[in-house]
Protein backbone atom coordinates (compact mmCIF):
# COMPACT_ATOMS: atom_id res chain seq x y z
CA UNK A 1 0.00 0.00 0.00
CA UNK A 2 2.78 2.41 0.96
CA UNK A 3 4.60 1.54 -2.29
CA UNK A 4 1.48 2.36 -4.31
CA UNK A 5 1.07 5.71 -2.57
CA UNK A 6 4.72 6.54 -3.25
CA UNK A 7 4.32 5.73 -6.96
CA UNK A 8 1.24 7.93 -7.16
CA UNK A 9 3.07 10.80 -5.49
CA UNK A 10 6.01 10.44 -7.89
CA UNK A 11 3.64 10.42 -10.88
CA UNK A 12 1.84 13.49 -9.56
CA UNK A 13 5.09 15.34 -8.97
CA UNK A 14 6.28 14.47 -12.48
CA UNK A 15 3.04 15.77 -13.96
CA UNK A 16 3.31 18.99 -11.95
CA UNK A 17 6.91 19.54 -13.08
CA UNK A 18 5.93 18.96 -16.73
CA UNK A 19 2.98 21.35 -16.43
CA UNK A 20 5.22 23.98 -14.83
CA UNK A 21 7.73 23.62 -17.64
CA UNK A 22 4.99 24.24 -20.22
CA UNK A 23 3.80 27.45 -18.53
CA UNK A 24 4.64 30.59 -20.47
CA UNK A 25 5.61 28.73 -23.61
CA UNK A 26 3.59 29.45 -26.76
CA UNK A 27 1.81 26.55 -28.40
CA UNK A 28 3.63 24.90 -31.30
CA UNK A 29 3.34 26.84 -34.56
CA UNK A 30 0.95 25.57 -37.20
CA UNK A 31 2.95 24.05 -40.11
CA UNK A 32 0.85 26.22 -42.45
CA UNK A 33 2.89 29.28 -41.47
CA UNK A 34 6.07 27.77 -42.89
CA UNK A 35 4.26 27.03 -46.15
CA UNK A 36 2.91 30.58 -46.26
CA UNK A 37 6.37 32.07 -45.73
CA UNK A 38 7.61 30.08 -48.71
CA UNK A 39 4.68 31.41 -50.77
CA UNK A 40 5.47 35.00 -49.72
CA UNK A 41 9.15 34.63 -50.64
CA UNK A 42 8.31 33.13 -54.03
CA UNK A 43 5.81 35.90 -54.78
CA UNK A 44 8.31 38.62 -53.85
CA UNK A 45 11.03 36.91 -55.89
CA UNK A 46 8.77 36.74 -58.96
CA UNK A 47 7.85 40.43 -58.57
CA UNK A 48 11.45 41.57 -58.21
CA UNK A 49 12.50 39.53 -61.24
CA UNK A 50 9.45 40.87 -63.11
CA UNK A 51 8.62 37.27 -63.97
CA UNK A 52 4.90 37.42 -64.69
CA UNK A 53 4.62 33.72 -65.53
CA UNK A 54 6.13 32.70 -62.19
CA UNK A 55 3.89 35.17 -60.38
CA UNK A 56 0.72 33.79 -61.95
CA UNK A 57 1.47 30.23 -60.78
CA UNK A 58 0.86 31.39 -57.20
CA UNK A 59 -2.53 32.97 -57.90
CA UNK A 60 -5.88 31.31 -57.39
CA UNK A 61 -8.05 31.11 -60.51
CA UNK A 62 -10.52 33.50 -58.83
CA UNK A 63 -7.90 36.00 -57.69
CA UNK A 64 -9.04 39.61 -57.17
CA UNK A 65 -6.40 42.34 -56.97
CA UNK A 66 -7.07 45.98 -56.11
CA UNK A 67 -4.06 47.99 -57.22
CA UNK A 68 -2.81 51.25 -55.69
CA UNK A 69 -4.38 53.28 -58.51
CA UNK A 70 -7.82 51.84 -57.69
CA UNK A 71 -8.03 49.52 -60.69
CA UNK A 72 -9.25 45.97 -60.12
CA UNK A 73 -8.07 42.80 -61.83
CA UNK A 74 -10.14 39.61 -61.68
CA UNK A 75 -8.44 36.34 -62.53
CA UNK A 76 -4.81 35.66 -63.50
CA UNK A 77 -5.29 36.86 -67.09
CA UNK A 78 -6.44 40.32 -66.01
CA UNK A 79 -3.52 40.50 -63.60
CA UNK A 80 -1.18 39.77 -66.50
CA UNK A 81 -2.88 42.39 -68.70
CA UNK A 82 -2.60 45.07 -66.01
CA UNK A 83 1.10 44.42 -65.34
CA UNK A 84 1.91 44.34 -69.05
CA UNK A 85 -0.05 47.55 -69.65
CA UNK A 86 1.93 49.32 -66.92
CA UNK A 87 5.38 47.94 -67.79
CA UNK A 88 5.45 47.13 -71.51
CA UNK A 89 4.77 48.91 -74.79
CA UNK A 90 4.97 52.55 -75.83
CA UNK A 91 2.32 53.72 -73.34
CA UNK A 92 3.83 52.04 -70.29
CA UNK A 93 4.27 54.08 -67.12
CA UNK A 94 6.86 52.00 -65.26
CA UNK A 95 10.29 50.83 -66.42
CA UNK A 96 11.03 48.64 -63.40
CA UNK A 97 9.88 47.98 -59.85
CA UNK A 98 10.99 46.12 -56.74
CA UNK A 99 9.41 45.35 -53.41
CA UNK A 100 10.38 44.28 -49.92
CA UNK A 101 7.36 42.90 -48.09
CA UNK A 102 6.99 42.47 -44.33
CA UNK A 103 4.14 40.68 -42.57
CA UNK A 104 2.97 42.50 -39.44
CA UNK A 105 1.64 39.40 -37.71
CA UNK A 106 1.20 35.68 -38.23
CA UNK A 107 -1.44 34.89 -40.82
CA UNK A 108 -4.84 34.45 -39.22
CA UNK A 109 -5.92 30.94 -40.13
CA UNK A 110 -9.51 29.81 -40.59
CA UNK A 111 -9.11 26.24 -41.73
CA UNK A 112 -7.98 26.32 -45.36
CA UNK A 113 -8.26 30.13 -45.51
CA UNK A 114 -5.77 32.66 -44.21
CA UNK A 115 -5.75 36.44 -43.86
CA UNK A 116 -2.44 38.28 -43.75
CA UNK A 117 -1.58 41.97 -43.55
CA UNK A 118 1.58 44.01 -43.53
CA UNK A 119 3.58 46.66 -45.32
CA UNK A 120 6.14 46.88 -48.07
CA UNK A 121 8.85 49.22 -49.28
CA UNK A 122 8.33 49.60 -53.03
CA UNK A 123 10.64 51.23 -55.54
CA UNK A 124 9.37 52.31 -58.96
CA UNK A 125 11.42 53.67 -61.85
CA UNK A 126 9.11 55.59 -64.19
CA UNK A 127 9.53 55.94 -67.93
CA UNK A 128 10.78 59.52 -67.51
CA UNK A 129 13.58 58.31 -65.24
CA UNK A 130 12.10 59.44 -61.94
CA UNK A 131 12.44 57.04 -59.02
CA UNK A 132 9.63 56.75 -56.48
CA UNK A 133 9.87 55.15 -53.04
CA UNK A 134 6.40 54.17 -51.85
CA UNK A 135 5.38 52.92 -48.42
CA UNK A 136 2.55 50.51 -49.11
CA UNK A 137 0.02 48.87 -46.81
CA UNK A 138 -1.50 45.61 -47.99
CA UNK A 139 -3.95 42.88 -47.04
CA UNK A 140 -3.97 39.39 -48.55
CA UNK A 141 -6.38 36.47 -48.47
CA UNK A 142 -4.94 33.02 -49.08
CA UNK A 143 -6.63 29.69 -49.76
CA UNK A 144 -5.37 26.14 -49.60
CA UNK A 145 -6.49 23.91 -52.45
CA UNK A 146 -5.18 20.44 -53.25
CA UNK A 147 -2.63 20.83 -50.48
CA UNK A 148 -1.13 24.07 -51.86
CA UNK A 149 -1.57 27.64 -50.67
CA UNK A 150 -2.38 30.32 -53.24
CA UNK A 151 -3.18 34.01 -53.23
CA UNK A 152 -6.94 34.59 -53.58
CA UNK A 153 -7.22 38.34 -52.97
CA UNK A 154 -4.82 41.23 -52.58
CA UNK A 155 -5.42 44.89 -51.78
CA UNK A 156 -2.68 47.53 -51.79
CA UNK A 157 -2.89 51.18 -50.76
CA UNK A 158 -0.75 54.12 -49.68
CA UNK A 159 -1.27 57.35 -47.75
CA UNK A 160 -3.46 59.50 -49.98
CA UNK A 161 -2.33 62.65 -48.14
CA UNK A 162 1.42 62.01 -48.30
CA UNK A 163 2.95 59.99 -51.11
CA UNK A 164 5.53 60.59 -53.88
CA UNK A 165 2.98 60.93 -56.68
CA UNK A 166 1.02 63.53 -54.72
CA UNK A 167 4.19 65.50 -53.98
CA UNK A 168 5.06 65.54 -57.70
CA UNK A 169 1.55 66.78 -58.55
CA UNK A 170 1.72 69.51 -55.89
CA UNK A 171 5.13 70.62 -57.18
CA UNK A 172 3.81 70.80 -60.75
CA UNK A 173 0.80 72.83 -59.67
CA UNK A 174 3.04 75.19 -57.70
CA UNK A 175 5.34 75.70 -60.70
CA UNK A 176 2.35 76.17 -63.01
CA UNK A 177 0.71 78.65 -60.65
CA UNK A 178 4.01 80.46 -60.16
CA UNK A 179 4.48 80.75 -63.92
CA UNK A 180 1.00 82.16 -64.40
CA UNK A 181 1.48 84.64 -61.54
CA UNK A 182 4.82 85.74 -63.00
CA UNK A 183 3.36 86.22 -66.47
CA UNK A 184 0.37 88.11 -65.07
CA UNK A 185 2.68 90.35 -63.03
CA UNK A 186 4.75 91.11 -66.10
CA UNK A 187 1.68 92.04 -68.15
CA UNK A 188 0.30 94.25 -65.39
CA UNK A 189 3.70 95.92 -65.00
CA UNK A 190 3.88 96.66 -68.73
CA UNK A 191 0.38 98.14 -68.71
CA UNK A 192 1.18 100.38 -65.72
CA UNK A 193 4.45 101.49 -67.31
CA UNK A 194 2.62 102.32 -70.54
CA UNK A 195 0.09 104.55 -68.81
CA UNK A 196 2.72 106.31 -66.71
CA UNK A 197 4.77 106.97 -69.81
CA UNK A 198 1.79 108.56 -71.54
CA UNK A 199 1.07 110.77 -68.54
CA UNK A 200 4.67 112.05 -68.39
CA UNK A 201 4.88 112.98 -72.06
CA UNK A 202 4.72 116.84 -72.52
CA UNK A 203 1.65 118.23 -74.14
CA UNK A 204 2.13 119.35 -77.77
CA UNK A 205 2.60 123.18 -78.22
CA UNK A 206 -0.46 125.24 -79.00
CA UNK A 207 -0.67 126.37 -82.61
CA UNK A 208 0.42 130.03 -83.18
CA UNK A 209 -2.25 132.40 -84.56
Amino acid sequence: MRRTIMLLLVALATALVAAKAREGKPPPEDPAHKQLRILRDELVDAINKQDIDALLTHLDKNIVVTWMDGQVSKGPQEVREYIEKMTKGENRKVNSYKTKATVDDLTHLYGDTGVAFGHSDDQFVLTDGRELDVNTRWTATLVKKDGKWKLAAFHASTDMFDNPVLRIAVKRIALWAGGIAGAAGLVIGLIIAFFFRRRKQPAPPSPQP
